[in-house]
């Protein structure tokens, strides 16, 4: 099956149309997929749940804009029974200070449906995908009140190495 957007076969590039063939059985029911733009509203709903609300609308325009964007990626866990549950936003940048590393920009599994295996697939999908584009190392920001957050990092093998401050300024 050749992929609609870069017309390789497979696709080289994770194009978002690719995502069919990703699909695969995973712990207790879930399975990962590449995000599609007709999964909007749920992204949408389950980023309310991160702290973060944002309209279906807005969210398809943030979903066309990552899907272009060939240097991230945004996977969803789907259960037989409640259909996407969770999601995952990666990216990689190359950086002057350390080797080529990805980040989890985003990741949240429905409050009904944590601590049932999603987070770790969804996680797992987003590293071999940045094994895929070379990076050798993969780091996560959360925020200081997400202790239960820190504790699923810890126990999937990430290390707590730096506390900073955020700064943001509109532009």
């Amino acid at each position: 099956m050749h992929c609609a957007n870069c017309k390789a076969r497979p696709c080289r590039r994770g194009c978002a149309e690719s995502s069919e063939r990703m699909m695969a059985p995973l712990k207790a029911g879930v399975g990962v997929r590449r995000a599609r733009s007709t999964d909007a509203a749920r992204i949408a709903a389950l980023s309310g749940q991160l702290g973060y609300p944002t309209s279906e609308k807005q969210m398809k325009a943030r979903l066309r804009e990552a899907f272009k964007d060939k240097d991230a990626a945004c996977f969803v866990a789907e259960s037989r029974e409640g259909g996407v549950i969770g999601w995952i936003h990666v990216s990689t940048t190359p950086l002057l200070e350390v080797e080529r590393r990805a980040e989890v920009n985003g990741l949240v599994v429905d409050e009904t449906a944590r601590s049932r295996g999603a987070g770790a697939v969804l996680l797992a999908a987003a590293e071999k995908w940045a094994r895929g584009k070379r990076c050798r190392s993969m780091s996560v920001r959360s925020n200081v009140l997400r202790e239960r957050a820190h504790g699923f990092y810890l126990r999937n093998g990430y290390e707590h190495y730096k506390t900073q401050k955020a700064f943001r300024k509109g532009l």
